[in-house]
C-alpha cells in the first residue's frame, strides 16, 4: 500500500478497517495463556511418528528419480523438478523441525537426522539452525532479527541500484537463500559456513565446523557424479529441484512475515516482546501441499512455541484461537495450488521496501522511484 501523507506521519500508522483494532497495540493475554488453551498431547514427540514422515518423502524422492530416469522424456522432465523441488522442501522443513528439538526429545537423534537431511539439500545444519534460532528469539524486532529482516530507511538508501533492483524485483529474491548462507542480509556481516563468523558464540564453533564439513562432503559427491555420470544428467537430476527448492523456502519464509492485506508492525527497544513478535507472524493455506511440507504454513503457534511437533500445529492452532482473537489472521483458503499467494508476494516486494530509522514501532514504506529507477536503467 502505498500511502500519502494523510495515512502515514513519523512512523504512525492508520488502523486498517477496524477502529476498534491496530496489531501494533499491546495484546491483552499473556503467552502463558496461549500456552494453557493447547492441549497437552500437542507438545508430546514421538520419534517415530517423526521418522516416518522421513521414511515418506525419501521414498517419494527416490520413486520420483527413478520415474524421470525411466521415461527420460522432455513432456515428463518439467513435471519431475515441480514434484521433485517441493520434496526437497519438505526434507528441509523436517530438517528444520531437527533444529528446534521438536523431532524427538533425544538431542543426538535431531543432530543426526538434521545433518543426514539438511546436508543433502546443501543447507548447513547447526550454521543454519543457530541463526534461526536467533530469528525465532528475535522475530519481529527491525535491529535483531535474522530473516528477512527489514532495512532501515538510511541503509536502504544507500544500497547500490542494483542491489534494490536484485532484492525488489520478482522473482529474484527467490532465489536468495544461498547468498543468505554465505553473505546474509546487507548491514549484517557473517557466513553460516565460517564457525568464525559472528553468528556463533565460542562454544558453537565445533558444531559449526562439522555441519560445514557435511555440507562439503556433499559437494563432493555431487562433483564425483557429475565425473561418473556427466554434468548434464546431474543438474537434471538434482541441480533443477535444488533451485525448485530454494523458490519454495525463499516463498515460504518470505510470506510468514509480509505480504498480510493488512500492514504488520516491526518493533525495536521496549515495545518489542517475544509475543508481540511472534504475533506479526502470518499463516498461510498451501492447498494440498500443506501435508506434503508438513503444515509448515501453520506459522504462528509454531513461532510461539518452536517446540511442538508439526503434526500437531494444526490442532494446537485451533485451540489457540479463541486467545488469539483479531490478533490472529485467518489465513484465505487455497485451491488445490496456492496460487492466491503469488498475489500478496509480489505487491508485497513491490511495496515494502523500509521502515524508518527512527521510533519502536514501524511499518513497511514503499520507495516510488525504485521501479522508475530501474526502467531507466534498463532502457
Amino acid at each position: 500500500m502505498l500511502m500519502n501523507n494523510k495515512d502515514f506521519v513519523n512512523g504512525v500508522h492508520p488502523v486498517d478497517g477496524d477502529d476498534d483494532f491496530d496489531a501494533g497495540n499491546s495484546p491483552p493475554f499473556k503467552i502463558a495463556q496461549i500456552r494453557a488453551a493447547i492441549p497437552k498431547h500437542c507438545w508430546v514427540k514421538n520419534p517415530w511418528r517423526s521418522l516416518s514422515y522421513i521414511f515418506r518423502d525419501v521414498v517419494v524422492i527416490l520413486a520420483l528419480a527413478a520415474a524421470a530416469l525411466y521415461f527420460n522424456s522432455w513432456a515428463v522432465w518439467p513435471l519431475y523438478w515441480a514434484a521433485q523441488g517441493t520434496m526437497f522442501w519438505a526434507i528441509f522443513v523436517l530438517g528444520h523441525d531437527c533444529g528446534h528439538g521438536s523431532f524427538s526429545d533425544t538431542p543426538l537423534l535431531n543432530d543426526v537426522v538434521g545433518h543426514l537431511l539438511h546436508s543433502s539439500i546443501l543447507v548447513p545444519y547447526h550454521g543454519w539452525r543457530i541463526s534461526h534460532r536467533t530469528h525465532h528469539q528475535n522475530h519481529g524486532n527491525v535491529e535483531k532479527d535474522e530473516s528477512w529482516v527489514p532495512l532501515p530507511e538510511n541503509i536502504y538508501k544507500n544500497l547500490p541500484l542494483s542491489t534494490r533492483i536484485m532484492r525488489y524485483t520478482v522473482p529474484l529474491p527467490m532465489f536468495a537463500y544461498p547468498l543468505y548462507l554465505w553473505t546474509r542480509s546487507p548491514g549484517k556481516e557473517g557466513s553460516h559456513f565460517n564457525p568464525y563468523s559472528n553468528l556463533f558464540a565460542p562454544e558453537e564453533r565445533r558444531a559449526v565446523s562439522t555441519s560445514t564439513v557435511c555440507w562439503t562432503i556433499m559437494v563432493l559427491l555431487l562433483l564425483y557424479s557429475c565425473f561418473i555420470f556427466g554434468p548434464a544428467q546431474v543438474f537434471k537430476l538434482y541441480g533443477v529441484p535444488y533451485l525448485i527448492f530454494v523458490m519454495w523456502l525463499d516463498f515460504v519464509t518470505y510470506l510468514h512475515h509480509h505480504g498480510c492485506e493488512q500492514k504488520l508492525p516491526w518493533y525495536r527497544g521496549k515495545e518489542w516482546s517475544y509475543l508481540r513478535g511472534g504475533l506479526t507472524t502470518v499463516d498461510r493455506d498451501y492447498g494440498w501441499i500443506n501435508n506434503i511440507h508438513h503444515d509448515i504454513g501453520t506459522h504462528v503457534i509454531h513461532h510461539l512455541f518452536p517446540q511442538i511437533p508439526h503434526y500437531h500445529l494444526v490442532e494446537a492452532t485451533k485451540a489457540a484461537k479463541p486467545v488469539l482473537g483479531k490478533y490472529y489472521r485467518e489465513p484465505n483458503k487455497s485451491g488445490p495450488f496456492p496460487f492466491h499467494l503469488f498475489r500478496n508476494l509480489v505487491k508485497s516486494i513491490r511495496e515494502d521496501h523500509y521502515v524508518s530509522d527512527d521510533g519502536e514501532v514501524v511499518y513497511y514504506q514503499t520507495d516510488p522511484n525504485l521501479h522508475k529507477s530501474a526502467k531507466r536503467k534498463l532502457s
